[in-house]
């Protein structure tokens, strides 16, 4: 089915290439190999051990972090999901569902069309930044003279309940 397949995330390829693929790490490792292998760098893994998104991380003798091959697939987790936009809330969220081994799909489901409702509406206000964008571009003449519309609508200069001065001129010549 094409739900159980692998879908790529941004920083697959690079990470992917980055490591000679018969390596195979001697576990627990230090945070610079763990991070490599999990394609974050060691100042990510530190801040989501501090954020409490990844927890229990052993210590050395010498006071190093070492990393299990369990707390790269948690980075991995994190940085598949940070790849897909969820905050770290939701991420917090998942996480927990994740080692939770009595949940539902039902409650991850819930939390991922959330996320899409949300990037829905983003799209929807980006979309709307760029119309406008558009329109006042079309509406500059990019020629010598000083008079920007662009600049103008930034400014707010002339807007009246949302009518420019020109354009109140137009209406009452009418």
């Amino acid at each position: 089915r094409h739900c159980r397949r692998r879908l790529p995330s941004r920083s697959m390829t690079a990470s992917s290439a980055q490591r000679p693929p018969t390596a195979r790490p001697v576990w627990p490792v230090p945070i610079s190999e763990a991070a490599r292998l999990a394609g974050v760098s060691a100042r990510m893994v530190r801040h989501y051990e501090s954020l409490g998104l990844l927890q229990g991380v052993a210590r050395s003798e010498g006071g190093y972090r070492q990393y299990t091959e369990a707390d790269v697939h948690t980075l991995h987790f994190i940085r598949r999901a940070r790849d897909l936009g969820f905050s770290i809330e939701e991420i917090t969220t998942l996480l927990a569902l994740w080692h939770d081994r009595s949940r539902t799909s039902a409650q991850v489901k819930r939390i991922a069309q959330s996320h899409i409702d949300q990037l829905t509406q983003r799209i929807a206000a980006m979309q709307a930044m760029q119309r406008t964008l558009q329109t006042l571009v079309g509406c500059c003449q990019g020629d010598d003279r000083p008079e920007c519309p662009i600049l103008d609508d930034l400014a707010g200069a002339g807007w009246v309940h949302g009518v420019t001065s020109r354009h109140a001129e137009q209406i009452a010549i009418k």
